[in-house]
């Protein structure tokens, strides 16, 4: 695709002509499709077209297999296909291009970029996070997973839990301790890690929703080479922070489109049951409306600090998550009030995100929204609980002094 102008004109024109011509007939958006297994077909073949028209890592410099394309035709994109309902990747990228590729352009060596990147672009390798415990969740730092070298490997003994799609990866990024006499977060280090070994065993977590989503991971003299260390041994956490600030920049630019779109269908619903001229019904859609637009500007803020910045986003990104994942309780919540004793014995698939809203085109049945209400409770503890987000606002935004840390 050619150059995009200074307003990303012409990249967006190209953009909506390449929609045009490889999404079918009549696309009403990802969530319309009601078979779940033709759901994930389609993200699976979805994914390998954006791969052979160059737009997976559409920012990464092309010798690593990207586009080296900017960070405002990277929006423009994420805005496109989010309009259209379609992924921006397969359901594994989240922590393959947006996480560890990312962190890797950042903090890796020239040697684990030309290793790395190019595999997770073409999907050879697919990622995973090992990052929480059973007894280190929020508090992060307080991790006991260990690594020690011994005969050119890290030998890695510990346990992670909740690990999103953990059965469906071949590599998975450890925070792992490797220097115990140091004191909290000063001693942990980032790894990278085979998952198909001896040492490694993963289990599939049932959740409410009798889907499968999380995994607990379990390494028994697990190893790895002593070159897959990210970043310096002993400095773990700052890769590791770096890591967290990705998950959060591509939102700025999708969860806009995508929280419109639910916010719609929650008021087709409110119609389609016959209350959406009640009054109290009223003042609770017009806040969400209100809420939603301030999500809005939010994500314009954020993506101008992008702009302007070294591409790392700072303590105040947590502003966008506690704003967007209570937002979305609320809204979950709304709809289940709606539905009333319908949502007892929910009809219809679930949705299929996994993480927050469904995709557009996502049909009004209880069974969709009783699985929206579950993801709205999950996403105010993943990716750092709301209780988290506002110490780090308190602590690093506002100035205010820190919780005081009782010893273990």
């Amino acid at each position: 695709m050619p150059a995009s102008d200074s307003d990303g004109g012409t990249f967006r024109r190209d953009v909506r002509a390449f929609l045009a011509a490889n999404l079918p007939e009549g696309w009403r958006g990802l969530g319309s499709i009601a078979d779940r297994a033709e759901a994930d077909a389609f993200v699976e073949g979805w994914r390998k077209i954006l791969y052979d028209n160059g737009l997976l890592g559409l920012t990464w410099p092309v010798e690593y297999g990207g586009a080296g394309r900017s960070r405002d035709d990277q929006v423009v994109l994420a805005e496109e296909l989010a309009r259209v309902g379609v992924p921006t990747g397969g359901y594994s990228d989240m922590f393959g291009i947006k996480m560890v590729g990312n962190t890797l352009l950042r903090w890796g060596t020239e040697e684990q970029k030309r290793q790395y990147l190019p595999r997770i672009l073409s999907g050879e390798d697919v990622w995973c996070q090992g990052f929480s415990e059973p007894d280190a969740g929020s508090d992060l730092a307080g991790l006991r997973t260990a690594a020690t070298l011994v005969d050119g490997r890290w030998v890695v003994n510990g346990q992670k839990i909740w690990t999103s799609r953990a059965q469906f990866a071949n590599w998975i990024f450890v925070l792992a301790r490797t220097e115990p006499e140091a004191e909290r977060h000063r001693g942990l280090s980032f790894l990278l890690l085979p998952v198909h070994q001896p040492g490694v065993v993963v289990r599939p977590i049932a959740m409410l929703s009798g889907e499968e989503e999380f995994n607990e991971v379990f390494f028994d003299g697990a190893t790895t080479d002593a070159a897959n260390v990210v970043g310096e041994r002993g400095q773990g956490w700052k890769v590791a922070m770096t890591l967290l600030g990705h998950e959060r920049g591509e939102e700025a630019a999708t969860n806009p489109v995508l929280f419109r779109a639910e916010l719609d269908r929650l008021v087709a619903l409110a119609r389609e049951r016959g209350v959406a001229d009640r009054p109290l019904v009223r003042d609770r859609l017009a806040s969400l409306h209100i809420r939603c637009e301030i999500m809005r500007y939010l994500g314009l803020q954020t993506l101008e600090a992008l702009r302007t910045g070294d591409g790392v986003l700072g303590p105040g990104a947590s502003t966008a998550k506690l704003y967007w994942s209570e937002y979305h309780r609320d809204v979950a919540a709304l709809a289940l009030d709606l539905l009333g004793a319908d949502a007892l014995v929910p009809t219809g698939r679930g949705p299929l995100r996994p993480y927050r809203t469904d995709d557009p085109g996502a049909p009004n049945t209880s069974g969709a929204w009783v699985g929206t209400f579950y993801n709205s409770v999950a996403g105010t503890i993943y990716a750092g609980t709301s209780e988290v987000q506002r110490n780090i606002l308190a602590e690093n935004v506002l100035g205010l002094p820190r919780a005081p840390r009782v010893a273990r």
